[in-house]
Formats: structure tokens, sequence, C-alpha cells
């Protein structure tokens, strides 16, 4: 290999280690609410009565940051470039966390959470847009794979840190590792193939474009429902495990924060999984399929799991995880759909849609939940979902090894 090829390659790894890192601290600061949930409402004053109410409010606000952010990140991404979302993010979301600390009632934690949801938002669209668009179409499957489960580790450390230490402190270390890795990022290089859309004089970043074709638009939404499933799994069924625990008459409390450890835990294994599957059957929508199947069976485990422990609801927790852990080849399904001009819009908006349609499932299961109770109405949701999911991932053409140098015009 000659000198050349082999800088290429230690800029190539550099890049996914540091959009690797990135995605870590993002999803460390997204799930951080879920583990000090009950911790920090109880401290500023919340009733174990308006737990759950408060709770929605500020997971629901974070989740509207995150689509309006998704929005802003994924516009700019296109038109001034990916580097410059990943520095201005990570920037935003490390500034409002650590204001996080300081809160001190409901309001000003939901409006915090809000400016940070829209810091949030650009990170993982930008990192696996990057990843894409410069690693060989024969092997970018891997790179994403690395980025979604470095990434996802980083609920494990968010897990262990609460556990460890108080709420707020919890916030100043997810804010401190994000300023850290703004440092690190200076010397990355941007996308090769932004450089060449940006000579050119097609509309770039015009998000109007994935809603004035009809073809365009519908691909756009199928890509956005095949992820839905996930984040019911993660931002419901496992936020909520103390609730849960009690309506499956659990041995012991529930920990929300071990469940969401453990979950992610889960999902950076099948993220690892669903990279090297869809390697090898090479073809991502006969991967996502599978683990949507699983994901199923791994729910209907969880709400028939009466009289569980601590020890049972871990491995639930894991395989639940596992089974919902396409994540990274969801946002990689995304990316291959569309061409460079919009792509950073696809990738970094359809995630934060997904996230950001916890609101409304929130709203259907608390619906479910009231005329039905937790258990069935966990089961009519997730089989709604799942079912949604399967449609739109039907729709979808395969994009394994599609070539990504292409414009929308």
């Amino acid at each position: 290999m000659d000198p050349q090829s082999k800088a290429n390659n230690r800029n190539v790894i550099f890049l996914v280690i540091v959009a690797a890192l990135g995605y870590f601290v993002d999803i460390y600061d997204l799930v951080l609410f879920s583990v000090v949930r009950v911790q920090s409402l109880t401290e500023i004053g919340v009733s174990a009565d308006n737990m759950r109410t408060d709770g929605f409010l500020i997971i629901n606000s974070q989740m509207f940051g995150l689509l309006l952010g998704g929005i802003i990140w994924g516009i700019l991404g296109d038109k001034l470039g990916r580097i410059k979302v990943l520095f201005g993010s990570i920037l935003l979301y490390s500034l409002a966390n650590i204001a996080n600390g300081f809160v001190t009632s409901v309001n000003s934690y939901a409006i915090i959470r809000f400016i940070a949801g829209i810091g949030l938002a650009g990170e993982l669209g930008a990192g696996i847009t990057l990843v894409a668009e410069t690693m060989d179409k024969e092997k970018r499957g891997y790179g994403t794979m690395i980025v979604g489960a470095i990434g996802l580790l980083g609920a494990a450390v968010a897990a262990t840190v609460a556990s460890k230490y108080t709420w707020q402190t919890s916030y100043f270390v997810g804010g401190g590792m994000g300023l850290v890795l703004l440092l690190l990022r200076v010397g990355t290089f941007e996308s090769g193939m932004f450089k060449h859309a940006a000579k050119t004089e097609v509309s770039k970043g015009n998000i109007f474009m994935l809603f004035n074709d009809r073809k365009r638009f519908l691909k756009y939404l199928y890509c956005i429902l095949i992820g839905i499933p996930l984040w019911f799994v993660v931002g419901i069924l496992v936020t909520l495990a103390p609730e849960f625990g009690k309506a499956l008459g659990a041995a012991e409390p529930l920990k929300a924060g071990t469940g969401i450890m453990f979950t992610y835990f889960g999902i950076a294994i099948g993220d690892v999984v669903t990279g090297l599957l869809s390697q090898v059957l090479k073809s991502r929508r006969k991967t996502v399929f599978i683990f949507h199947l699983l994901s199923v069976i791994s729910v209907i485990v969880y709400l028939t799991s009466f009289g569980l422990n601590s020890s049972s609801f871990i491995w639930i927790c894991l395989f639940m995880g596992f089974s919902v852990g396409y994540w990274a080849t969801f946002v990689t399904i995304a990316s291959e759909q569309f061409g460079t001009n919009i792509r950073a819009t696809v990738t970094t908006t359809a995630p934060n849609f997904v996230r950001g349609a916890l609101i409304p499932i929130t709203f259907i299961f608390e619906f479910f939940a009231q005329k039905y109770g937790l258990i069935p109405a966990g089961y009519i949701v997730m089989i709604l979902l799942t079912l949604i999911a399967l449609f739109g991932l039907s729709q979808l053409k395969e994009s394994f090894n599609k070539d990504l140098n292409y414009l929308e015009e």
C-alpha cells in the first residue's frame, strides 16, 4: 500500500473514531434524564403522584427539541458541511447539560432539556453521513456499525455515573465530556462528496424537496417509520420500569437506570450483529425485518414476566435491547436512500423524527393505559408500531452497496 493510501486509511479510521465518540456522548446525554428521572424530580419537589406526568412533560420537551434540531442541523449539514454541524451541535448540548445541573423546577428542567434536545439532534445524522460518504461502499456498513456500537455504550456510562454521583454531577460530566470531544474534532476533514456537491448549482439542504415530490416524500416517510418501535421500547417500556414492575407484581422495585443501562448494552451488541448480518446477507432490509420480529418476541417476554426479580429484569432488558439493535442500520438505510445534496437533511431529521415520535406515542400509550391498564397498552402499542414499521420497510428498495455519489434534482 502506498503512503497516500495509508494516510487516507488513517484519516478514515480517525473520522470513524471521532464520530463514534461523538455518538457516545450524544447517547449519554440523551438517556440521562430517563436514568435520573425519579431522583432528580423528587429533589426538585415533584410528588410521587405527578412523577409520570411531569416526567412525560420533560422527556417530550427534549424530544420536541430533537425534532426542531433535526431540521436545523440537517439543513445546515447540506448547506455548510457535515463538520460544521458536528462542532456546533456538540457545543450547544454540552453547555445545555452543564446548565441542566442547576435546574430547580419542572419548567426550567423542561426548557433546558428542550435546548439540549436541539443540540443532540445534530450528532448522529452528521456523523453517519460523513462516515457513509467517506468509506468505500462495500465497507461503509462496518463504519456505521462501529459508530452505533461504541456510541450506544454511552447509556451504560450514564447509568454508571448516575449510580455513583448526584444527578447534578451526572449532567456536569456529560457536558464536560462534550467539551473535551470538541477539542478532539480539530483536524477532522470534510466529505469529498459534499465538497463536489458544493461546487454545483443544485439546491442543497432544501427540506421542501422531501415534500414537493410524492415518490421522494413517501420514501422519506418509510425511512422514518421503520425506526419507531425502538423508541417505544426505550422511552416507555424501560423508562417506566418502576411502574411496569408494580403491574407485573415484581418481587422487588425495578430501577429504570438499571434497565436503561442493560437495554443499551443489548442495543450495542445488536448494532454489531445487525451490521455484520447485513454484510453477510448483503441486505439491510432483510436484517431489519428479522430484528423487528425479534423485538415483538422480546416485548412479549417482558410483559408476561409476572413476579420477575432484578436479575430476570436485567436479562429481559438485554434481550429487548438486542432485538431493537438496528438503530445504526436504520440510520444507514435512510442515508443511502437520498442524494448528496439532501443526504444530511434526511440522515439527521429521520432519526430525530423517530425520537420525536415518542411524543404522540406517549399520548397513545397513556390513552390505552388509562382504558385497559399498563400491560395491555404495552401489547397494543408495540404491535401497532411494529406493523407500521414493517409496512415502511416493505416499501423501501435495498440500498446495500449503493453508490452514493449522486444528486437529487
